[in-house]
């Protein structure tokens, strides 16, 4: 008998052990996992953007409304943290756009939309800087929109926003001030392709990893920043919480990357 009750303590003890470890590898793991996240600016490999995914914003620049959602890339290097400064390079018209930016918790490829939602890992509130005379003139050319898109600081991004934070990421007001005058107040409800189809859309024709940010698209509002302009950001959910603040000041690039139109 005392045999026995030995004989179950050393395997209620090695029970013990391996619950442990396991504990041990999980709790290092939901770290790690959320260490690559929150730092999707330092870590994440690609930022992938969406065109015209809200039809009001289509209309304004007179484009057509698509049929699939439009992708373009951005280096991961145009990214900017709140507080920062956007440098406009000499010669270019920089147009604000306000955007939802999805991050995205692990691997994936030819997502379905209905698993969509476990590739989320949390979201950030972004504006996509464009250069609106470039970005015309080579879409004149049908030539991609890269110079137009990827200078460095054209991403401004706010702090990583968890997923758990956010209630219903399809019903949130974005707003963009410029010189405290409110220039696009959006809805993310208004996007013609939603998070779980864009992810699908994506991961169709690119692996999706983790740490990536898709940036979802602007709503209608767009304009110009110039060199002293002060822009201010923020994202709300149904309720009026506010879940994410973003600002940064427009200044003159020196040097560097010169615009001159064809036709001067």
């Amino acid at each position: 008998m005392f045999a026995a009750t030995l004989r179950n303590s050393a395997k209620t003890l090695d029970f013990a052990r391996c619950s442990t470890t396991s504990l041990r590898t999980f709790s290092s793991t939901s770290r790690a996992h959320t260490s690559v996240a929150a730092s999707f600016v330092q870590q994440g490999k690609k930022i992938v953007a969406i065109g015209r995914n809200y039809s009001e914003h289509a209309k304004e620049l007179n484009n057509a409304v698509p049929k699939e959602p439009i992708i373009f890339l951005k280096p991961t290097t145009s990214y900017v943290a709140s507080g920062g400064t956007v440098e406009i390079p000499q010669g270019i018209l920089a147009h604000y756009e306000v955007e939802l930016g999805v991050v995205v918790s692990k691997r994936g490829r030819d997502i379905p939309a209905s698993q969509a939602e476990s590739y989320v890992a949390g979201y950030a509130l972004a504006v996509d800087m464009t250069a609106r005379n470039l970005q015309e003139e080579i879409k004149a050319k049908r030539l991609p929109w890269t110079v137009a898109k990827g200078f460095d600081t054209f991403t401004p991004i706010s702090s990583y926003i968890p997923k758990e934070s956010v209630s219903d990421a399809a019903n949130l007001n974005l707003t963009l001030k410029v010189n405290g005058a409110v220039k696009q107040d959006g809805n993310t409800k208004d996007m013609i392709f939603t998070i779980p189809k864009l992810i699908e859309h994506v991961s169709t024709i690119m692996t999706l990893e983790e740490g990536d940010l898709i940036l979802t698209g602007t709503p209608s509002g767009v304009g110009p920043v110039v060199p002293g302009d002060k822009v201010e950001c923020a994202l709300k959910d149904s309720t009026g919480k506010q879940l994410a603040t973003l600002d940064f000041a427009a200044v003159q690039r020196e040097g560097g990357y010169l615009y001159k139109p064809e036709s001067a």
